[in-house]
C-alpha cells in the first residue's frame, strides 16, 4: 500500500511539474478557436504593475494569463463539462443547455435597460432619416423561444416584448411578425444563427409585405467543411457539426455585392468559401461582420431599394431579397456612427427594414449612438 501511493505521488508530482513546466515555456496562443475570443498573454513584471491593483495588477493579469494558456486546456474544458452535464446532472455549462442535438444559450433576465437603449436608437434612426420612408419592423426570435418552456429553464417573455416593440414603434414602422413561419428546425444546431435554406418562407413573407416579391427558386450548395457553432465552443461539449448550406441561382450569381467599410467600395464575395472554412463558417454569407455591403441587381423586379438595419442574422436573410429590389444596402450600426450614414447611404427613394434579433436587443448597447 505504501509503495502504491508512493508511484501515485510521484506520477503526479511528475505530471503536475511537467504541466507547470510546459505552461511557462511553450510559445502563448493568441486566439481561441472553439471560444472565438483572443486570450491573455504572459504580462509585463514592473514596479508599476506589482504595486497597481484590480483588473490592472500583475497579480490578476498573470491568473488570467495561466488560466488561458494551461496546457490541454480544450481538453480538460471537454472533460469538465461532460462530468457536469452527465455525471453531476448539471442542467446546464457555462449557460448552454441541450435539448436533443440542439445547443441553446440560456437568454435570461430581460434587460429592459437594453430594450429600451434600442428602441431609443430606432427612434433616433427614423427622425433623421426615415420620414416619409416606409419602415418596417422585424424581430428573430433566439432558440430558447421555442425549446425554453419544455426543457424547464427560464427565458424572455417573448410575446410581451413584441407587444412592446410593436407598440413603441408604431408611429413609424410596421411589425411584421415571422414567429409563426419558424421553428427550431430552422435553425444551426450548434450556433445561434437560423439556416439560410430553411428560411425562404421568411424571405417571401417579406417581400410579400414590403411590397414586391422574392426569388421562387434556388440551388442548394452544401459545402464539406464541418461547421462548429459558437455554443460548440461555449459548451465544450463533444458535440456533432453542423453542415453549411446556401442557396444560389443564375440571378444571384449576377449581384454586384460591394463593401464600403474602408470608405470605397470594394468588391466583396456573396458567398464566402474561404470564411467558411474559418473560425466561424456562418461567415460564408457576407463575409461576417461588416459595417456597409450594398448588393445590386441589374435583373431585379423592380427598381425599389431597400436598406437593411441588421444585426448577423440579415446576412444569410438579405441575399434571398435582392430579386425585388435593384439595390439592397445592409447597415450594422455596431460597426459605423450613424452620423456618417448619409456619406454613404441614399435613403430618399428606399424601403427600411429594422431587423433584429432577441439575442441583439436584450444586449443592444453595442448599437451606436453617435
Amino acid at each position: 500500500m505504501r509503495k502504491t501511493n508512493i508511484v501515485i505521488i510521484a506520477v503526479m508530482s511528475v505530471l503536475l511539474f511537467g504541466l507547470a513546466v510546459f505552461a511557462w515555456v511553450k510559445p502563448a496562443d493568441e486566439y481561441s478557436l472553439s471560444e472565438r475570443r483572443r486570450l491573455s498573454q504572459r504580462p509585463e513584471l514592473t514596479a508599476e504593475s506589482l504595486l497597481a491593483g484590480g483588473d490592472k495588477s500583475f497579480m490578476t493579469k498573470f491568473e488570467d494569463y495561466a488560466t488561458d494558456q494551461f496546457p490541454l486546456r480544450d481538453e480538460f474544458r471537454t472533460v469538465y463539462s461532460v462530468v457536469s452535464l452527465y455525471a453531476l446532472a448539471e442542467k446546464e455549462i457555462n449557460g448552454i443547455y441541450l435539448m436533443g442535438r440542439h445547443a441553446v444559450k440560456v437568454e435570461y433576465p430581460l434587460d429592459q435597460v437594453s430594450i429600451d437603449w434600442a428602441l431609443e436608437r430606432f427612434s433616433d434612426l427614423n427622425a433623421r432619416f426615415f420620414q416619409g420612408r416606409p419602415v418596417y419592423l422585424c424581430v428573430i426570435p433566439d432558440k430558447n423561444y421555442f425549446l425554453a418552456k419544455e426543457s424547464g429553464h427560464p427565458s424572455l417573455d417573448y410575446e410581451a416584448l413584441f407587444a412592446e416593440l410593436r407598440e413603441k414603434t408604431a408611429d413609424y414602422a410596421e411589425y411584421v411578425d415571422v414567429t409563426g413561419l419558424l421553428d427550431v428546425g430552422d435553425y444551426y444546431y450548434t450556433d445561434t444563427h437560423w439556416r439560410q435554406d430553411k428560411i425562404t418562407d421568411v424571405a417571401e413573407y417579406l417581400a410579400q409585405q414590403m411590397g414586391t416579391e422574392a426569388y421562387d427558386s434556388y440551388r442548394t450548395m452544401t459545402l464539406d467543411t464541418p461547421f462548429y457553432g459558437v455554443y460548440y465552443g461555449q459548451a465544450a461539449l463533444p458535440l456533432a457539426p453542423d453542415s453549411l448550406t446556401y442557396l444560389t441561382n443564375d440571378e444571384m450569381e449576377g449581384l454586384e455585392v460591394l463593401c464600403l467599410d474602408n470608405g470605397t467600395p470594394e468588391a466583396n464575395p456573396l458567398y464566402d468559401l474561404e470564411k467558411a472554412a474559418g473560425k466561424d463558417g456562418y461567415e460564408l454569407f457576407l463575409s461576417g461582420s461588416k459595417a456597409l455591403i450594398t448588393m445590386e441587381n441589374p435583373n431585379a423586379a423592380t427598381d425599389k431599394e431597400l436598406v437593411i438595419f441588421r444585426d448577423s442574422f440579415g446576412s444569410s436573410l438579405a441575399p434571398l431579397l435582392t430579386h425585388g429590389y435593384r439595390k439592397v444596402t445592409l447597415v450594422d450600426v455596431r460597426y459605423i456612427s450613424p452620423r456618417y450614414l448619409n456619406n454613404f447611404v441614399d435613403f430618399e427613394n428606399a424601403d427600411i427594414l429594422l431587423l433584429y434579433s432577441t439575442t441583439l436587443l436584450n444586449d443592444s448597447r453595442r448599437l451606436l449612438l453617435e
